[in-house]
C-alpha cells in the first residue's frame, strides 16, 4: 500500500516538499522572466551581458539606486510591477517603492497584464527567501 494514498497529511507533506524542492530554480527562471520585463538594467549589474550569465538570484538583485531614480516616469502599472519585485530582495527597502507606485495590497495588481501577474503569482508560490 501507498503511503500517500494511507494518510492524508502525509500526503500532503509529501507535495509541499516536492514543491519546496524544485522552487528555488522555479524562482530563478521566474525571477529572470520578470527582469525582462522590469528592465534589464534595473536589476543585476545592469548590462545584457550580466544577465545573460546569471546563475541565481543573487546575480540579479534590485539596483535600488537606480530604481528609485529611474521610477518617476514610469506607468502606474510598472512602477507596481517593479515594486513588487523589488520586495522579494529587501521589503524594508522596497517599501517606500510600494507606497509610491500607490500598491496598497494584492488588490492593486489589477492594473498588470497577464504576463506581469503569472510572474508575481509564481514568484509567490516558490520564493523561499532571499
Amino acid at each position: 500500500m501507498d503511503l500517500a494514498s494511507a494518510s492524508p497529511v502525509f500526503a500532503s507533506v509529501h507535495r509541499e516538499l516536492e514543491h519546496f524542492a524544485s522552487a528555488p530554480q522555479i524562482f530563478f527562471e521566474t525571477w529572470k522572466r520578470g527582469v525582462t520585463l522590469a528592465g534589464v538594467y534595473l536589476l543585476g549589474d545592469g548590462p545584457r551581458e550580466t544577465f545573460e550569465r546569471a546563475t541565481s538570484k543573487w546575480d540579479l538583485c534590485p539596483r535600488m539606486p537606480l530604481i528609485r531614480r529611474a521610477f518617476p516616469p514610469m506607468s502606474p502599472s510598472e512602477k507596481k510591477f517593479l515594486a513588487a519585485m523589488a520586495s522579494f530582495d529587501n521589503s524594508r527597502d522596497s517599501r517606500s517603492l510600494l507606497k509610491r507606485s500607490g500598491f496598497e495590497g494584492f488588490s492593486d495588481l489589477d492594473g498588470l497584464d497577464l504576463d506581469r501577474r503569472q510572474v508575481i503569482a509564481t514568484l509567490i508560490l516558490t520564493f523561499v527567501g532571499w
